[in-house]
């Protein structure tokens, strides 16, 4: 495929890309058949605006393809069953949740979809730029998936820090919970499912805004990097989880370090890291 000079790119007219996104950029060429299937090929490498933005210039690429007689079958399959993408067998899961989404809707009125797109699109890279993979994104809720936990856990720490330096609408603070959880959960059409996919949930939602939850099974399955420490939290009960969970706080610069209890069913029992660190002698406890 011959490279697209500046010159030639600025030629074109904007009926000859599949995706042009909110600051005027135009993304994906599709003004002849190389382009289309390089189109094809990076397509899930574009960070889109926002879900509906992704579905127009689907749409788009679709019909140039069919306009050059290229029969796509691996995108389509691809986009119709994510599940073939997605990794399997051992995974680690991160969900994401706002904290008062419903506050900041009724606060913010139509300004809050721009800003639940902008905190996606900050999620999206952040789990792209540590090898994950998006699972679902629906509400204020996000999930995603690493075949390797240490990138699980890279990506819930840099979605903090990103949170917390991006300017929100009307200086309003939006503040993400984060659970991280190591399982092997099932793949099926709609993605993963199995215990481990409620486990992350009831793990997220019982932080709090700014704060990374773990649980002991990611802990075990990884080697922390320098400037990373896991604050133990002790063990607890998740609502419609049978077994207990111990607990940990992801400790790292440019993150909060203190939050209140968490938001489980029962009090927590201490327990002891095996790597040297130490259990909090409360919930939250500052350093």
């Amino acid at each position: 495929m011959a490279q697209l000079g500046a010159k030639a790119r600025a030629q074109l007219p904007d009926t000859s890309f599949a995706y042009i996104d909110s600051k005027g950029r135009r993304r994906l060429p599709i003004h002849d058949e190389a382009h289309v299937r390089n189109a094809l090929a990076r397509f899930d490498r574009v960070d889109f605006d926002d879900d509906e933005a992704r579905s127009r210039a689907r749409s788009r690429l679709l019909r140039a393809a069919k306009r050059y007689k290229i029969l796509p079958v691996g995108f389509i399959d691809g986009q119709l069953r994510p599940e073939r993408n997605l990794p399997k067998g051992r995974v680690a899961l991160l969900l994401a949740d706002v904290e008062d989404s419903t506050g900041l809707l009724t606060e913010l009125g139509d300004r809050w979809p721009p800003v639940l797109n902008e905190l996606r699109r900050i999620l999206r890279a952040e789990t792209k730029g540590d090898g994950g993979h998006e699972v679902d994104a629906r509400a204020d809720e996000y999930l995603a998936a690493f075949g390797e936990p240490s990138q699980a856990l890279a990506a819930a720490v840099a979605m903090q820090r990103a949170i917390g330096r991006h300017a929100w609408a009307d200086r309003r603070a939006v503040r993400v919970r984060i659970g991280v959880h190591a399982g092997r959960p099932s793949l099926n059409a709609a993605g993963y499912v199995g215990i481990a996919v409620n486990t992350v949930a009831r793990i997220c939602d019982a932080g709090h805004g700014g704060q990374i939850i773990v649980s002991a099974a990611l802990r075990d399955a990884i080697e922390l990097q320098d400037g990373l420490e896991l604050r133990a939290l002790g063990r607890h009960r998740l609502r419609g989880i049978p077994d207990e969970h111990e607990l940990f706080q992801v400790m790292a610069a440019g993150l909060p370090r203190r939050f209140p209890p968490l938001r489980t069913m029962t009090p927590p029992v201490p327990t002891r890291l095996p790597h040297g660190g130490r259990p909090s002698a409360e919930p939250g406890e500052a350093s």
